[in-house]
């Protein structure tokens, strides 16, 4: 039998994000990372949504003068292995072969290794000196999406682990306020976008991982084409988009472009739902960054999974 991705379960899976948040922020209590050395240079590598998920957390790591670096698994110019580097691979299967075969590099080139998965039991793990589980259960529908989550919060750990598992706990109350309130937004945030594509994710380069998270959704589920760009690249690059298409947006925010943003889509006769902010859509701790970088992803997931829904 062939195995394929499933609306229906997917959106149980989204359901089941409060539950398993609350249970991981206790193991983040117990600092996951307690007994890593953190080296000189960190290098977190992955593919897809174990990409995304390290983006806002090297940058605030690099904010607080730590050398880090984000690398997709399947680079050929990457930075150097040796005693001085942690290497994180992450993917939650255990099994992305791009992330398992550059993890061995580092580890056959002396760097300290760790894995990051969802899994007991991996080709990852048996290439890491040390293994961290992402605890999101059994994914059901198909798509990574509490993995994804986990994976921003065990990452945050790296800051700091009381602030990773305070910023959990505010995720998971968040993330119950947007689903218990969703009859009263989503279908509007639906009609906002459309069904059929192209669809665009707008984010600070503070969150540029909800963006490209969210594109990913629209793309892995309903298989519409979507895109993400950051809010104030998006002057530079996709402002030219508005005029030629019938431009259809998500845009989170929190950037200082905002404005210009919304100006242009609105000017030239685009539509765009905002997500936090004042004329957005709100939920319970919208307004702390930690707790938006861990729960926005959620409006598009519910988006995209109404969107496939619709496609049977």
């Amino acid at each position: 039998m062939t195995w394929a991705p499933d609306p229906d379960a997917f959106v149980r899976d989204l359901e089941a994000k409060p539950a398993a948040l609350r249970a991981f922020a206790t193991s983040l209590d117990a600092d996951p990372w307690r007994d890593v050395d953190r080296a000189g240079r960190i290098v977190m590598i992955g593919m897809g949504s174990s990409r995304f998920a390290a983006l806002p957390v090297a940058a605030m790591l690099r904010a607080g003068g730590r050398n880090v670096v984000v690398e997709r698994a399947s680079a050929a110019v990457v930075a150097p292995s040796g005693p001085e580097t942690l290497a994180i691979g992450i993917s939650a299967s255990g099994s992305t072969p791009e992330t398992v075969g550059a993890l061995a590099r580092h580890r056959d080139g002396g760097s300290r290794t760790v894995a990051i998965t969802n899994t007991d039991r991996s080709a990852l793990a048996d290439a890491a000196d040390r293994h961290v589980p992402l605890e999101a259960g059994d994914e059901s529908g198909g798509v990574a999406c509490r993995t994804f989550q986990h994976t921003v919060a065990v990452l945050l750990g790296l800051l700091d682990p009381s602030r990773a598992a305070t910023a959990v706990r505010g995720a998971a109350d968040a993330t119950e306020d947007l689903l218990d309130r969703r009859m009263s937004w989503l279908q509007d945030a639906v009609e906002t976008l459309g069904d059929t594509g192209p669809l665009f994710m707008v984010a600070p380069q503070e969150r540029i991982s909800s963006a490209e998270q969210g594109a990913l959704m629209f793309r892995e589920g309903p298989r519409l084409p979507a895109d993400a760009c950051e809010s104030g690249d998006w002057v530079h690059v996709d402002v030219y988009l508005t005029k030629p298409l019938a431009y259809r947006a998500l845009l989170f925010t929190g950037s200082r472009f905002d404005d210009e943003v919304a100006r242009w889509i609105s000017e030239r006769g685009g539509q765009f739902r905002a997500v936090g902010g004042p004329d957005g859509l709100r939920y319970r701790g919208d307004d702390d960054p930690d707790v938006a970088l861990l729960t926005e992803t959620l409006v598009p997931e519910l988006i995209a999974a109404d969107v496939w829904r619709r496609q049977r």
